[in-house]
């Protein structure tokens, strides 16, 4: 009975407490504008399904596949199966950016969000030109993740994957949802891991740990960027490595810029 009373006490600090306030006005906020976030979805499909008939066909025009290799669909529902999940996608994306503007305009103004940050004494930097830098660092990173995806890694991945099939003589006909999923999560992958120097100097900016610490780490830190680059690349050695390396890449030059520009 003490036990069952002393987990209901601490129950109830925890929902008391700034933390628990959080989730509670998060909570409420996604009730009172649920449907306005559903009407953001469904515009997204609305708009985005359209559109993904010209995106596939892009996708697969010969020119940007290898030589000999066709795209062909294995049962009836797969290509406007495939459609449907481009389109949801999209709205998924409205969402988030949505909801990334009310964070990042109510949510800093959020009463119980100020008493957070006072718990775990953080000061978070006045908006300003660092803001505005690490947004268009954070942009540009994005955009230059995407063009070595599609210009370097893509077509370099694929003539290998074809070459070493054909290689055994087999004919080399790909699924239309495997090939677009496929260069996705390439895509995806190359911008996540172009983020890495931004996210290093945060880290580093913010005092969450110094260059001495994050250096005497580097080894994990490089293990874990070719762990991450297994998870978020397809599943061969190739991929893995062109998708780990430029996070290795970019945060040793992370970690050089913010020598250059500040001692410790």
């Amino acid at each position: 009975m003490a036990e069952s009373d002393g987990l209901a006490h601490t129950m109830s600090e925890l929902i008391e407490s700034p933390g628990g306030q959080i989730v509670r006005d998060a909570r409420d906020f996604l009730i009172s504008r649920i449907k306005f976030i559903v009407g953001i979805f469904l515009f997204g499909i609305i708009i985005g399904f359209p559109l993904t008939k010209s995106v596939i066909s892009w996708l697969i025009d010969p020119s940007r596949l290898p030589e000999d290799v066709n795209i062909i669909v294995v049962s009836p529902v797969e290509y406007i199966l495939l459609q449907f999940h481009v389109a949801t996608s999209l709205g998924a994306l409205f969402v988030m950016l949505y909801l990334f503007v009310e964070i990042c305009h109510k949510g800093v103004k959020n009463e119980s969000v100020k008493k957070r940050i006072a718990e775990i004494n953080f000061q978070p930097p006045p908006f300003g030109i660092t803001i505005i830098t690490t947004i268009l660092a954070t942009l540009i990173l994005a955009v230059a993740g995407l063009i070595y995806s599609w210009d370097f890694l893509t077509p370099m991945i694929l003539q290998y994957l074809t070459d070493d099939a054909q290689s055994s003589g087999i004919t080399t006909e790909w699924r239309l949802s495997s090939y677009v999923g496929f260069i996705v999560s390439l895509a995806l992958a190359s911008i996540i891991g172009f983020q890495s120097p931004v996210v290093t100097l945060l880290i580093l900016r913010l005092g969450i740990f110094g260059r001495t610490q994050i250096k005497g780490y580097r080894k994990h830190i490089w293990f874990t960027s070719f762990l991450l680059g297994a998870f978020l690349s397809p599943p061969d050695p190739l991929s893995l490595f062109l998708v780990a390396l430029p996070v290795v890449v970019f945060f040793e030059i992370a970690l050089v810029l913010d020598s250059l520009t500040r001692s410790e």
